[in-house]
């Protein structure tokens, strides 16, 4: 059985279960969720990067799916492309991912259905050095340990909106519980991400916060994919925009018809508040859920 080892434990998030569950627990505890939820939750968007950054932010999402749902037998993640050049999503398709927590098997039935019935192809190579799937997985695993994976790695084209629709039309017609998550940052601000029409300085980083992330946050809030797509392409305001635009078009399919936003924040507001200083620079995370 092929089984994807993990290239970011002990980097993005601890790396021996122990210590992986300890952060675990911190990250769920760090945040309380406020809003009012939809009363089941079909998908939603989490941000990737180190727990310490961001961790909180997927706790949100994947507590609050479990607060709205008793189980969950798949969760189909969609990911950000950050190495894969391809067009057409790419599907690990067989075997499991092995995380700190133990093995996670992929749902193979259904990575079968997504080859046959989608733009998808079978490419488990193209998941060997990304992140974005991987970060997610401990938390399903603490909170939904008998769940299934299936991930999908899904650049920001057209297709992302075409997978996103068929496997939210399966979904429909299968006898279990499956939830999708698409899984990106906002904007990258600053000189070392090569981005920075605002200058520097407080002010920029404000604005990529509060206008920049926004739109996109707001498109997805409103289940506009094409926007969403649109608005990464000319705003560079989430690396991850096709595996989003993927997430909130299956929740369409699957009746939602608008998002809520539990937490927006970035880097470098957390960086303030948890080691006392800011930086130049700056990355947006969102959790929201449909």
């Amino acid at each position: 059985m092929q089984t994807r080892k993990p290239v970011v434990a002990g980097q993005f998030y601890a790396g021996t279960r122990d210590s992986c569950l300890a952060e675990l627990t911190q990250c769920l505890a760090e945040r309380e969720i406020t809003e009012s939820l939809p009363d089941t939750i079909v998908a939603g968007i989490v941000p990737h990067a180190g727990w310490v950054f961001s961790g909180s932010l997927a706790a949100m999402v994947f507590s609050a799916v479990k607060q709205q749902n008793d189980s969950v037998d798949t969760f189909v993640i969609f990911g950000a492309a950050h190495s894969y050049h391809g067009r057409e999503p790419a599907v690990y398709d067989k075997g499991a991912w092995l995380t700190p927590l133990g093995e996670m098997p992929i749902d193979e039935s259904l990575a079968r259905w997504a080859l046959h019935n989608g733009p998808a192809v079978a490419n488990p190579g193209a998941h060997t050095y990304e992140h974005s799937i991987e970060v997610q997985l401990p938390f399903i695993q603490h909170i939904f340990p008998n769940a299934k994976l299936l991930p999908i790695l899904t650049p920001p084209a057209n297709e992302a909106i075409e997978l996103g629709r068929s496997l939210g039309e399966m979904a429909k017609q299968e006898d279990k519980k499956i939830v999708f998550i698409g899984s990106t940052d906002l904007t990258h601000y600053g000189p070392r991400y090569g981005f920075a029409p605002m200058g520097t300085g407080r002010n920029a980083l404000k604005w990529a916060s509060e206008v920049n992330d926004k739109e996109f946050i707001d498109f997805a809030l409103q289940m506009q994919p094409e926007k969403m797509l649109h608005s990464a392409d000319k705003n560079y305001n989430a690396c991850g925009a096709g595996a989003a635009a993927a997430a909130v078009t299956a929740a369409k399919q699957l009746g939602k018809n608008e998002g809520t936003l539990l937490a927006h924040t970035d880097s470098n507001t957390i960086m303030t508040q948890k080691m006392g200083s800011g930086s130049t620079e700056s990355v947006g995370y969102a959790a929201i859920v449909f």
